[in-house]
């Protein structure tokens, strides 16, 4: 199985919930070092304290008072001749400190000052051939290296060369790296999917232990991907989340496991476990179903019965990753056994140091109150080949 990452100056890594202020508190880059100077203590983030109820395009934009963010694509294509392909793209901006800073009139302004780190991660798996490939950039948002912003109906996120455009009517991402790049257009077969209670998920035990939470379940694909310097044109179906909060992982929680499953009826699952330190999925574990007509329906940790089936052991962590799954939805009539369609497709963070985390393409089998079907989909699987709040 052959993987390849890429490496430039002046990149990081995130691995979803929370790891964007990780990044903030490795790196320092708010101006000062960490922790803040006392005339900066005591300040506070926005919290999620009710429906988010986004309203759109408006909140497709950025919610800089926010300390973490994120605007995340996956999705499966095939080419003309049958090559089979996965995909991520995911824009990640980190806010320094609540507070905003006054310059100093004695100093001049630097043109570095600013507030926002962003960062954005993208893979291609080879799906055919049995590679991996990933990149990782970082950057402040400042110079234009990197940003995001709302213009009119269109939001823009930019990191680099890499960037989003989500429009009224597409969504486009492009990402280029050494070995791998990715040019695709996404255009919506379903509108937005507020998760949650009126769009606000609840992530912990404590009320502020939540964000803002929607999706585009089903994307409709087509472009180009290039491997190895070989250009194919491709079509397929993504997926796109949108979240933001201020809250950070409750402390007796080490890691998620997330799906985002794309069915043959035209049904789509969400799911995110959350694991304790023994193990155990904890109650604020939650979904949404979405059914072929577009009905949403939210789903408890009780209405959610999951079995593992096999592991995968890196490597190069030796982190042990659950690696096939039968999910239940007893009371959705909904029987699904998950089976990720490349063993390795680990994102490590080797420059970072961050922790490393599996996310990648599976395939699905299973019925629907006894009618077969289909599926393909994503997972991420975080905190297995180290929890969250262990060292750097």
């Amino acid at each position: 199985m052959n993987r390849s990452r890429c490496r430039r100056a002046g990149r990081g890594a995130w691995a979803r919930w929370g790891l964007a202020a990780a990044v903030a508190l490795l790196w320092g880059l708010g101006g000062w070092p960490l922790p803040a100077p006392p005339e900066l203590r005591g300040a506070e983030y926005p919290r999620i304290n009710g429906p988010c109820n986004q309203e759109f395009p408006r909140d497709h934009g950025p919610h800089q008072d926010f300390k973490t963010e994120w605007w995340y694509y996956t999705g499966n294509l095939e080419s003309a001749e049958g090559r089979r392909f996965g995909f991520q793209i995911t824009f990640f901006r980190s806010r320094m400190s609540p507070e905003q800073i006054q310059p100093d009139p004695s100093e001049p302004l630097s043109g570095w000052r600013t507030q926002q780190i962003y960062l954005a991660h993208a893979a291609l798996s080879d799906l055919t051939k049995g590679a991996f490939h990933q990149d990782e950039r970082m950057a402040r948002g400042a110079l234009d290296l990197a940003g995001a912003r709302l213009d009119d109906d269109t939001t823009r996120v930019f990191l680099a060369d890499w960037e989003l455009n989500l429009g009224p009517e597409h969504h486009r991402v492009r990402a280029t790296a050494s070995d791998f790049a990715l040019e695709l257009t996404l255009l919506p077969e379903k509108p937005p999917v507020r998760h949650g209670r009126a769009g606000t998920s609840q992530k912990g035990e404590r009320p502020e232990s939540a964000s803002c939470y929607y999706s585009f379940t089903r994307l409709r694909a087509s472009g180009r991907v290039s491997e190895a310097g070989v250009a194919r044109e491709v079509s397929g179906s993504a997926w796109m989340d949108h979240e933001y909060s201020s809250a950070p992982l409750e402390p007796d929680l080490v890691g998620w496991d997330w799906f985002s499953l794309q069915l043959s009826d035209r049904g789509e699952v969400m799911i995110y476990l959350l694991r304790n330190r023994e193990g155990a999925y904890t109650a604020a574990s939650a979904g949404t179903l979405v059914a072929p007509s577009g009905q949403v329906t939210g789903l408890t940790r009780g209405e959610i019965e999951i079995e593992t089936r096999g592991t995968w052991q890196s490597p190069r962590t030796g982190g042990r990753y659950p690696a096939r799954w039968r999910i239940t939805l007893p009371g959705q009539g909904l029987d699904l056994l998950v089976t990720p369609n490349l063993a390795d497709q680990e994102m490590v963070n080797e420059e970072s140091g961050l922790p490393a985390y599996w996310e990648g393409s599976v395939n699905i089998v299973g019925t629907r109150r006894g009618r077969e079907l289909t599926g393909l989909g994503y997972v991420e699987l975080t905190g297995y080949a180290r929890a969250f709040d262990a060292p750097l």
